[in-house]
């Protein structure tokens, strides 16, 4: 088997680590890989900002809905789109006097930027959780951090174009957490298409959530009034409080990046 492909195969999102702090070389490791990421003209539209303070951690706990492993991690990193930084060079480098003289329009960082520098961090961020994979450790990534924005931004002093899109969480897996069979993907047919997008049939949708339909109701046939695994999921997540507080908080995010 190549090895970068079964780590791939085998890795599961970890929420339970050993009392193990991480050595200093397997962090450098760590981050030496993950600034190896792609990125888009090589511009590294991202920071990272590593959670060490007991306190920080036990608030993310919270704020990150209400997930007490977070704060029990022996690695915290939150991964940030950052266009701060370049704005600040662009600044520092007389940028104003340079558009001036060459008829250059000054900007501000609008939507493509935004998205870009996202794509920057996640990638980072991926890159990362595979080589913490081949280091030994675990990890899990917490969507949850884009909520409570106003909070987060005090916590780390985050400046206007800087975006929490995700955190990570790392540690050596528990023995129980090594034995758990990894979770259900869909099927390639489901997902990879060629040359078009392909709008999927109720047949394709009843094929698809087979396996995950037993993974959920076992032998119930509802759970809280929901009869599939459709229902199930629109309740649990689409229109969950969290969604509804992330969805406020990205708003939020996105009135101070193109406020004017």
């Amino acid at each position: 088997m190549n090895p970068t492909l079964d780590l791939i195969f085998k890795r599961n999102s970890i929420r339970a680590y050993e009392k193990k702090s991480i050595d200093p070389a397997i962090k450098e490791k760590l981050f030496q890989a993950t600034l190896r990421s792609p990125t888009a003209g090589n511009m590294m539209l991202y920071s990272i900002i590593e959670v060490t303070q007991q306190e920080a951690k036990e608030t993310l706990a919270v704020t990150c809905d209400h997930q007490p492993f977070i704060a029990k991690a022996p690695l915290v990193l939150v991964f940030l789109a950052d266009y701060q930084r370049w704005v600040d060079y662009f600044n520092a480098s007389g940028i104003e006097d340079f558009c001036e003289t060459q008829n250059l329009p000054k900007k501000t960082p609008r939507q493509g930027d935004l998205f870009l520098a996202c794509c920057d961090a996640l990638v980072a961020a991926q890159t990362s959780v595979i080589a913490a994979e081949s280091l030994g450790l675990g990890s899990c990534y917490i969507g949850d951090i884009m909520e409570n924005y106003e909070t987060h931004q005090a916590l780390f002093n985050l400046p206007r174009y800087v975006f929490p899109i995700t955190m990570v969480c790392y540690g050596y897996p528990t023995s129980l957490q090594k034995k758990r069979e990894p979770s259900l993907r869909f099927n390639p047919e489901y997902v990879v298409f060629k040359d078009t997008y392909k709008r999927l049939s109720e047949n394709d949708f009843q094929a698809m959530f087979e396996k995950r339909h037993q993974q959920v109701f076992g032998a119930r046939q509802e759970i809280k009034g929901a009869k599939n695994v459709g229902q199930h999921m629109y309740q649990k997540k689409y229109t969950s409080d969290f969604s509804a507080e992330m969805n406020r908080s990205v708003n939020r995010i996105m009135d101070v990046w193109f406020k004017q």
